[in-house]
């Protein structure tokens, strides 16, 4: 029988992130809701453009709103790293080697997330089809300093 201390023994020990606190591989609880945060400020900012109200069950609003969740994910995770969802719930997304997570790798993950079945097929250190093809990691949020 295999050792509780293998590489298998908590998500993210394989790449050296820790098993609880800062740095470790965040929760499914704390990912949800700043998904569902994200997308009630999507949903909030496309119904002000299209100027409908959110349960009107345009599709003209559903549209924006999915246009709205993705540029919003694909700009903030590409430049800080974060989404307003992710920074509220302290969660941060980076790469596997350690450089910027930069634009094309911001969208690649958006367009991966919105196509909603890359997210729920995922590996033992909670990597969704999304974060491997961009090369990333969700973590609990690092203090600063």
């Amino acid at each position: 029988m295999a050792e509780a201390t293998d590489e298998f023994s908590y998500p993210g020990n394989r790449f050296g992130y820790p098993e609880e606190g800062p740095g470790s591989v965040a929760g499914w609880g704390r990912r949800l809701v700043a998904l569902f945060a994200d997308w009630v400020i999507a949903s909030l900012i496309a119904s002000a453009i299209v100027r409908k109200p959110l349960f009107s069950g345009s599709n003209e609003l559903a549209g924006v709103q999915l246009l709205v969740f993705g540029l919003m994910t694909a700009l903030l995770v590409g430049l800080l790293g974060y989404t307003i969802g992710h920074r509220l719930l302290d969660l941060q997304v980076v790469r596997l080697d350690g450089q910027p997570i930069g634009l094309p790798r911001g969208l690649l993950r958006a367009l991966l997330v919105c196509a909603l079945i890359p997210p729920v097929v995922y590996d033992r250190d909670r990597r969704g089809l999304h974060d491997k093809a961009a090369g990333t990691i969700v973590l609990r949020r690092r203090a600063a300093g």
